[in-house]
């Protein structure tokens, strides 16, 4: 039984193995299903003659579906295709010439050989148009062989048994009709099978690129368009100099006493309100946020050379609105948060860190300046490092310069940005 049950579930199936490909399932289909029609079509043909009172011998017809029954056997059981493909349309081809010949001349026998067209039919979505050109030429030529054994032999051979004229030429218009009709069948269902295929082929394109563009956005959310290009195209390290950066950290004062007391789920929660808010900001200002860091948000700008932005004035905007935010936005104002931030501008080492999990960050004086200013800076105020000043001194107030002692720098000059300048 577990032999047998594999052979029966492939019979059904028309001999199609689940690591078939598409194309080679449609030609099984369509090659099984041809061999149905043709193999139903001479008995019936048979039955239609009988009824018309002509008594012609069924063992050639018979024979026929044994041998093309036989071939579609072992076609499932070998699992050979090639052999079931040439076996049915040899069937196709040369069948209707003997059958012709067992009833007698083109007429008597109403054309039966024009069946054989049936064999370069199926060739072409089987075999492919090139592999179609023998069965046609062998079609033609069995044609032009009946033309001429009638032709030669028209007055001296008798052919038998007789078929009266009436019903030869009710034949060719059934004959016709037959040849038409499977014809059109087997085209139309060569039609179907490909529309189906190309519509399956369809939805998984379609279910391929929404994936492909998930991955794409998520790629995005991790690094910068430039860079995720760059790393699609290889797999190089990636490691840039930039002359010129602005980088701006934020972070949320008291944040270990704000948290303590409350369940993970609201500390998660309260840092992806704040956070979210902070992304759509640097979206909005054209500028690229670099990650968070626990309770810290890092964004910069000027890493994309191809944006023509001044991005030391967004940054200095993004900080302001992100201040503006926390005060007016309802949700945020009820959270009670309070955050410092720290701009340096100078340059920096940008680059693509590990092979997994891999991050995209900024390294280099100008971020331990703007990382130090922030930690050091008072509550709700925006520090800027002298170059910075200096390049937003014309747009935005500040209040007047101090010193601010950084670690590892010593005592340095920082200037607390109050607001834009009015126009």
């Amino acid at each position: 039984m577990p032999a047998t049950e594999p052979f029966l579930s492939r019979l059904r199936h028309a001999g199609i193995e689940a690591q078939d490909s598409e194309d080679l399932k449609i030609r099984k289909t369509i090659m099984v299903f041809a061999m149905g029609l043709m193999t139903a079509a001479p008995m019936f043909w048979l039955s239609v003659y009988w009824l018309m009172g002509i008594q012609l011998s069924a063992t050639l017809p018979f024979g026929f579906q044994i041998v093309s029954v036989a071939t579609l056997l072992i076609y499932v059981a070998s699992r050979n295709f090639a052999f079931f493909c040439y076996a049915q349309l040899a069937l196709f081809l040369f069948f209707p010439f003997v059958a012709q010949l067992s009833i007698g001349s083109f007429i008597s026998a109403s054309g039966v050989v024009l069946w054989g067209i049936l064999a370069p039919i199926c060739a072409v979505p089987v075999l492919g148009a090139r592999a179609s050109i023998p069965w046609f030429a062998g079609h033609i030529a069995i044609i032009a062989m009946c033309g001429f054994v009638d032709f030669q032999l028209a007055n001296s051979m008798q052919t038998a048994p007789q078929v009266p004229l009436r019903t030869s030429a009710v034949f060719f218009s059934l004959n016709f009709i037959a040849i038409s009709a499977m014809a059109y069948f087997v085209l139309r269902f060569a039609a179907v099978q490909k529309e189906r295929y190309e519509n399956e082929l369809g939805d998984a394109h379609r279910l391929l690129q929404i994936e492909q563009d998930r991955s794409e956005k998520l790629l995005l959310n991790i690094l910068p368009t430039p860079i995720a290009e760059r790393l699609k195209m290889d797999n190089q390290t990636i490691a840039d100099g930039f002359a010129d950066v602005t980088v701006m950290f934020a972070d949320i004062v008291n944040f270990t006493r704000i948290a303590e007391g409350m369940a993970p789920s609201r500390i998660f929660s309260m840092l992806n309100t704040v956070f979210s808010g902070f992304d759509l900001l640097a979206e909005k200002h054209d500028l690229e946020k670099i990650k968070t860091i626990g309770d810290a948000y890092m964004v910069a700008g000027g890493l994309n050379e191809e944006k023509a932005v001044d991005y030391t004035r967004a940054i200095a905007n993004m900080a302001l609105d992100m201040r503006s935010l926390l005060e007016t936005d309802a949700e945020m104002k009820q959270m009670q948060i309070e955050i410092r931030m720290g701009i340096g501008t100078g340059p920096v080492v940008a680059g693509v860190v590990g092979k997994k999990k891999f991050i995209y960050d900024l390294w280099g004086d100008t971020v331990n300046i703007a990382s130090r200013i922030t930690t050091e800076g008072a509550p709700g105020m925006i520090h800027v490092d002298a170059t910075t000043y200096r390049r937003l001194r014309d747009h935005f107030d500040f209040d007047p310069p101090q010193s601010m002692h950084l670690k590892g720098k010593g005592d340095t000059t920082v200037y607390r940005l109050t607001g834009r300048k009015a126009d």
